[in-house]
C-alpha cells in the first residue's frame, strides 16, 4: 500500500519493526521508479517530526488487536491536533470505536477504513469504506479517492459509510459474505471433480463460461476459480492438485472478521445460516489431525460417490451454476440484514447505495450481476433507514426482483442438494441456503411443537393461532398449565 499511495504522488515515510520489511519495500520503490517518494524511519517521534508542523495523515496496516493499542499509545505523545490516523486493518469495530473515543480529546481523527481485495488490491487498488465523521471524510477523500479501485464507470470505490466503527463493520460482513460464497464455489467445484469427474480443465472453462454471462456474471470468486483450476507451476504441477485441505486462518487468529460476523449474526437475531455453516466447513477443515483420529475411530469416512447416475450432465451443471447463484445471493441477503440491524442498533447511519457502489470493483464479493441489476436499484431508494418507516423495506427478501431470483434457485437447489446428500458429497452452504429458503418463506414452521415444550418446562408463554396479528418477536401472552408442579 506504502507503495500505491507513493505512485500516485504521495510523500510516504515507512514506520515498522521489522528493517528488513522496510528495506524490501523501498527497493521495490526504486524498481518502480518512486524510491524518491518513500523514506524510512526508526521512530514514532522521527516520523512525527517528518512532516514538520503540517497536519500528517497516518495509514495503519496492521494486525488486529492489541497491536493497534499499542502503536496509538506510542503515536500520542507526539501527534497534534487535526492529525489523522487511517486505520486499514481487519479490525474489530468495537476497537475502532474505542480508539476513536480515546483520540477524539486530543483532537486527533481517528478513521476506521475496511479495505478489501487481498494483496493485490493493496498493491493495484482496493475497496475502501471509511467510517467517519463528514469533516475528516472530505480531508481523506482526495487521499482515497487516487489510490481506490475504479467500478466499471470510473467511479472511485470508496465513500463514507457511516459513522464511528461503520467503516470496520460493513468490511467485517463484507468478509462474512465473502466466505458464504467462497464456500458455494468450492463445494460447486467438489461436485464437479469428485461427482461429476470433469478435469480441472474443463471446470475452469466452466467457471469462465458462468463468469462472462447470466447471474454469476463478473463474480471475482468465479472468476479466479477458473484461474486457479488452470495453473500449472514451474515443475508441471497442478497447483491445486498440491493445496492441502486446511483453511486455517480463522484458527489460528490470522482472521478475525469471519467469526466476528457470525457472532453478531446471532447478537442481532439475524438468521445467517449460509455464512454461519460456511464459517463451519472452514473450522472443521482446520485441524486435519483431529480428522485423521476421527477418521481412524470410524474406521473410515463417508466418501463422495461419482454421480453417475445423472444422465444429463449439462441439465445438472445448470442447477449447480443457479445453485451457486443462489447461494451467493443469499450470501448477501444475510449480510445487508446483518448491517441493517447493527445500523439500527449503534447508530452507525449506514449509507447503504454508498457501500453497494464501492463493492463493485476492487474487493472480493464483486458480484456485478448481484449488485448492477437486483441491490444497487433497491438501495438507490433505501439508501439509509432512516428513508424509510418500515425496517422490512430493508430486508433484502422483500424485494421482489431478489425475491424472483432467489424463487427460481429453489428447485436447483433441491436437486443439486438431493443428489449431493444421496452421494455424500459435502455441500454445507448449499444446502443451509436451500433450509434458508424454505425458513424464511414459511408462515407454518414446526417451531409451535418447540414454543409448546418451552412453555411446558419454563413457562415461557406462547401465542395463539389466528390471535398474532403483528407478528412481532415478543413474548406470548398464553401460559397452558400442561402438568401441575
Amino acid at each position: 500500500m506504502a507503495l500505491l499511495f507513493a505512485e500516485h504522488g504521495c510523500d510516504v515515510v515507512l514506520r515498522d519493526p521489522s528493517n528488513e520489511a522496510m528495506d524490501k519495500v523501498l527497493a521495490a520503490a526504486k524498481q518502480d521508479n518512486v524510491g524518491n517518494k518513500l523514506s524510512k524511519v526508526q521512530s514514532d517521534e522521527e516520523m512525527c517530526k517528518a512532516f514538520g508542523d503540517q497536519r500528517k495523515v497516518f495509514v495503519w496496516s496492521l494486525p488486529h488487536g492489541y497491536v493497534g493499542d499499542t502503536v496509538l499509545g506510542g503515536l500520542m505523545p507526539y501527534l497534534r491536533k487535526d492529525d489523522i490516523i487511517i486505520d486499514c486493518a481487519n479490525e474489530n469495530w468495537q476497537n475502532t470505536e474505542r480508539r476513536i473515543a480515546k483520540s477524539a480529546p486530543k483532537g486527533i481523527r481517528y478513521v476506521g477504513c475496511g479495505v478489501s481485495g487481498g494483496y493485490q488490491a493493496a498493491r493495484r487498488g482496493p475497496s475502501m469504506c471509511p467510517g467517519t465523521d463528514a469533516s475528516t471524510f472530505d480531508i481523506v477523500l482526495p487521499l482515497l479517492q487516487k489510490v481506490a479501485a475504479k467500478a466499471p464507470d470510473g467511479t472511485p470505490c470508496v465513500a463514507r459509510i457511516g459513522t464511528g466503527g461503520a467503516g470496520h463493520y460493513c468490511k467485517m460482513i463484507h468478509n462474512g459474505i465473502e466466505h458464504g460464497m467462497m464456500s458455494a464455489v468450492c463445494e460447486t467445484w467438489s461436485l464437479m471433480t469428485k461427482g461429476l469427474e470433469l478435469s480441472q480443465d474443463e471446470i475452469g472453462d466452466i467457471f469462465s463460461h458462468w463468469n462472462k454471462s447470466g447471474e454469476l456474471q463478473g463474480t471475482f470468486l468465479v472468476r479466479i476459480g477458473a484461474e486457479i483450476c488452470k495453473t500449472i507451476n514451474e515443475k508441471g504441477e497442478r497447483v491445486l492438485d498440491t493445496v492441502e485441505d486446511k483453511v486455517v486462518q480463522d484458527v489460528c487468529g490470522e482472521e478475525g472478521t469471519g467469526i466476528w460476523s457470525n457472532t453478531q449474526a446471532v447478537d442481532m437475531h439475524i438468521p445467517a445460516p449460509t455464512l454461519t455453516t460456511a464459517h463451519y466447513l472452514r473450522l472443521a477443515s482446520a485441524d486435519l489431525q483431529q480428522r485423521r483420529a476421527i477418521n481412524k475411530t470410524f474406521g473410515g469416512d463417508f466418501p463422495p460417490q461419482s454421480l453417475k447416475s445423472i444422465e444429463d450432465k449439462k441439465a445438472f451443471l445448470e442447477d449447480l451454476r443457479l445453485a451457486t447463484y443462489g447461494a451467493c445471493l443469499a450470501s448477501f441477503c444475510q449480510g445487508m440484514n446483518i448491517i441493517a440491524a447493527a445500523d439500527r442498533a449503534n447508530h452507525f447511519n449506514i449509507d447503504y447505495h454508498s457501500l453497494l457502489q464501492i463493492w463493485r470493483a476492487g474487493c472480493i464479493i464483486q458480484a456485478d450481476y448481484i449488485s448492477s441489476k437486483l441491490l444497487l436499484p433497491h438501495y438507490k431508494s433505501h439508501s439509509s433507514i432512516s428513508s424509510i418507516s418500515n425496517h422490512q423495506e430493508m430486508n433484502p427478501l422483500s424485494v421482489p426482483s431478489i425475491a424472483a431470483d432467489l424463487k427460481k434457485t429453489f428447485a436447483p437447489l433441491k436437486r443439486v442438494v438431493l443428489a449431493a446428500t444421496e452421494h455424500d458429497h459435502v455441500v454445507p452452504a448449499l444446502s443451509s441456503t436451500l433450509e434458508y429458503l424454505k425458513m424464511m418463506t414459511s408462515v407454518d414452521l414446526p417451531t409451535s411443537f418447540q414454543e409448546a415444550e418451552l412453555d411446558y418446562f419454563g413457562r415461557h408463554m406462547f401465542d395463539i393461532k389466528g390471535q398474532d396479528e403483528k407478528g412481532l418477536p415478543e413474548i406470548g401472552k398464553f401460559h397452558y398449565e400442561w402438568k401441575a408442579a
